[in-house]
C-alpha cells in the first residue's frame, strides 16, 4: 500500500474552564490517501470541526502529530505552515467567507494575490476555475449579486485556485438546499476525477456523506469506520 497523503497520529485535545476538562480528541488515528474522498459524520460539539482544523494546522492539538506526505506538520514553524496550507490545502466552509467589496473573479484569485502572483495571470486563472464550476457569467458579479449556491461554488473555485492536493470542507452544503446540495456534490467528484484532489468533508448529511469513498464516525473522542453501501 502506497504512504497515505496524510495521517494523524494519537490526536488529543481537550479544553478546559474553571469548572471542568472536556476531552474533544482522545487517541484518533485516521489516514487519507491521494485522491481518496472521505466523510466524517459525528453529533454536533463531538470535535469534527477541531479534528479538521488540527489537520488542517489552523488548531494545535494538546498531543500526538499530523503528517502530510510522511512530514511531521507540527514541527514546522507558524510561517512554514502558512506557507504549507497556501500551498497543498484548500478550505471550504458553511459560510463561504467571501470578502464582499471584491468581484467573484477577485475572490478567487485572492490566495495568488496574497501570495505575490501577477494580478493579471491570476485573474486568468480565476476566471478559467469559474467557468470550470459554471460561473463564467458571474465573473464580475460581487457576493450579494450571487445565489448561496453560486457562492459556494465560488468558494470551491477559490480553493481550486492553487491545485492543492487536498481540500477541507467543513459542512460545505449546511446552508443550501437539496438541489443545490447535488450540485456541489457532482462538483466534487468531477474536480476529484479530474485533478486527483483528495476531500475530507465533514458533514451531518448522510446521503451526502455515503457519495464519499469512506465514512468515519466521531463519537466520545474516538473515530470508527462506517459501513456503507
Amino acid at each position: 500500500m502506497p504512504s497515505p497523503l496524510f495521517k494523524c497520529e494519537n490526536i488529543c485535545k481537550q479544553y478546559s474552564d474553571a469548572s471542568n476538562t472536556l476531552q474533544i480528541l482522545n487517541n484518533v488515528n485516521f489516514y487519507i490517501s491521494a485522491g481518496e474522498t472521505v466523510a466524517i459524520l459525528g453529533a454536533s460539539g463531538s470535535g469534527k470541526s477541531t479534528l479538521l482544523h488540527i489537520l488542517g494546522t489552523l488548531d494545535t492539538p494538546d498531543s500526538g502529530d499530523v503528517f502530510y506526505k510522511e512530514q511531521s506538520l507540527f514541527t514546522k514553524s507558524k510561517r512554514q505552515q502558512a506557507l504549507f496550507r497556501n500551498a497543498e490545502l484548500g478550505f471550504v466552509y458553511q459560510f463561504h467567507h467571501l470578502l464582499p467589496e471584491f468581484s467573484a473573479a477577485e475572490n478567487v484569485a485572492m490566495p495568488l494575490f496574497i501570495k505575490g502572483d501577477n494580478r493579471k495571470k491570476s485573474l486568468v486563472r480565476a476566471k478559467e476555475l469559474l467557468a470550470r464550476v459554471g460561473l463564467q457569467d458571474r465573473e464580475q458579479h460581487r457576493p450579494h449579486q450571487l445565489s448561496g449556491g453560486e457562492r459556494q461554488r465560488v468558494a470551491i473555485a477559490r480553493a481550486l485556485i492553487n491545485q492543492p492536493a487536498m481540500i477541507f470542507a467543513d459542512e460545505p452544503t449546511g446552508n443550501l438546499d437539496d438541489k443545490n446540495t447535488a450540485s456541489i456534490y457532482d462538483l466534487i467528484s468531477d474536480i476529484n476525477k479530474e485533478f486527483k484532489t483528495s476531500f475530507l468533508l465533514v458533514t451531518h448529511d448522510l446521503q451526502l456523506a455515503k457519495k464519499m469513498d469512506r465514512i468515519m464516525y466521531l463519537e466520545n473522542g474516538q473515530l470508527r469506520l462506517m459501513e456503507h453501501n
